[in-house]
Parts: C-alpha cells; sequence; structure tokens
C-alpha cells in the first residue's frame, strides 16, 4: 500500500486541489493507497475538507513539522511513504517515477520543484540555484519526499529536535541507508511565501540559519517563515 501523507495547518484554501490531485493519482495506480491528512491545531476547515476528499483525518497539537510528519507516518499503513505538503500538486508521471525508483532499489528520494504563479525578481534569481544545489546534493525539498517505510523507520523518521529543514536531515539520513534519488520530473508546490516575502527578508532568514547553523532550525524563534501567521498571497490559485 502506498500512504500519501499530508501536513497541514490552516490550508482551507489549497488543500482541496491537493487531495484532488493526490486521488486522481491514487485512482489510476495499480496498488492500493491511502490519503492522511495530519491536522496540526488547524482552526479553520482543513479538517473537514480533508475528510471531504476521504482522507484519513489525524489530528494533533504539535505546531512543529517534524513531529507533524511522524504522526503521519505512524498512522499510515503502507509500506510506501509519499509525503506532499497541502499547498503542492503531485501527477501520474511523478508518482509512478517515484515507485519505479524504489522497485529499483532507491531507499527514497525527492523531485525538482517549481512553482506557480508570478515570482518577484529575487525569487527568479535564487529559486533555480537553490533547485540545481538541491538537485546537486541529492537532498528533497520538503513539499514532495517519498521514501520505503522500512528506511524511514531504521533512521527514525523526522528528527523532532528540527523547526525547519527536517527533510534536508532526512535525506541525509536516508542517503545513510541507500541510493536516495531527485527525479527529473517536476512537483508543482505554491510560491506563496516568495511572493509574500521580500528579498531583504529571506536575506535576514538566511543569515540567521547561516550564523546559527544547525541551532537555528532547533528552535522556533527566527523561523517566521514557517511559523509565523500566514500573509495574503495576491495569487489566489495553485
Amino acid at each position: 500500500m502506498i500512504s500519501f501523507i499530508v501536513p497541514a495547518y490552516n490550508e482551507e484554501r489549497l488543500l482541496g486541489a491537493t487531495l484532488q490531485a493526490i486521488n486522481a493519482v491514487a485512482q489510476v495506480l495499480d496498488e492500493p493507497c491511502e490519503v492522511i491528512v495530519v491536522d496540526d491545531g488547524s482552526t479553520d476547515r482543513t479538517a473537514d475538507i480533508g475528510r471531504e476528499h476521504g482522507a484519513q483525518v489525524v489530528a494533533v497539537a504539535h505546531r512543529q513539522i517534524a513531529a507533524t510528519r511522524n504522526a503521519g507516518a505512524r498512522a499510515a499503513r503502507g509500506d510506501v511513504f509519499v509525503f506532499v505538503d497541502a499547498d503542492t500538486l503531485v501527477h501520474e508521471a511523478l508518482v509512478r517515477l517515484a515507485l519505479q525508483a524504489m522497485r529499483e532499489g532507491a531507499v527514497g528520494g525527492g523531485a525538482v520543484v517549481r512553482f506557480d504563479g508570478a515570482m518577484p525578481l529575487y525569487a527568479r534569481v535564487m529559486v533555480p540555484l537553490v533547485v540545481k544545489l538541491l538537485q546537486v546534493g541529492r537532498l528533497a525539498a520538503g513539499c514532495f519526499l517519498f521514501c520505503k517505510r522500512t528506511a524511514f523507520e531504521a533512521v527514525g523518521g523526522f528528527d523532532e529536535a528540527w523547526f525547519a529543514a527536517e527533510e534536508l536531515g532526512l535525506s541525509q539520513a536516508l542517503k545513510k541507508k541507500g541510493t536516495f534519488v531527485i527525479l527529473r520530473e517536476p512537483v508543482l508546490s505554491s510560491g506563496r511565501k516568495l511572493r509574500t516575502h521580500s528579498a531583504r527578508e529571506m536575506l535576514t532568514l538566511l543569515g540567521h540559519l547561516f550564523r546559527g547553523g544547525l541551532g537555528a532550525v532547533k528552535q522556533r524563534q527566527g523561523l517566521d517563515l514557517w511559523y509565523a501567521q500566514r500573509r495574503e498571497d495576491p495569487h489566489k490559485d495553485v
């Protein structure tokens, strides 16, 4: 069985499209699938939307992404995990390539990320560089990461000491267990954080991470990009 695990916090606007895309893929695959939405203390209709789309909804109150992802994995029954962010659209070709990679021996992997909508100038410069660095370093972006259950459990899942970049930590851990691949087939994710945060704010965040090193992602302070109140995205559609 394939377990699609979707962490979500106040994602009523985008979650429906994400689940529709997952369900469309699940209908054409040759093996059973389940969809798990991990609702991390949402105050909107996130949980209702999950149930309306046939997902199993797991309620938690962590406000910590690694712990939320792990809660979904604990509830999952599949032998393959596919972690998909609530603002990300998967498609059949992408998921089939992920499954093929694992059949051929990979323990897990990610995909090249593309972002929806118009991007500010700084993002048009920065994003291709970051995407290429992730590809060369064989590090999965958090919006789409897949792995075998056995490998996930062998490394202890996502490190819950990390409040951000937990997908990079898991990527590194999984690489020690076997082949970890970054698919060239792209996944589409929301560019809302890039549209709603200025170049100065992004540079401030990068400076915080550079100065603080690993310690910077082990506390919520300074990680407003992920944990502050979400800003309104002028681009309305994924």
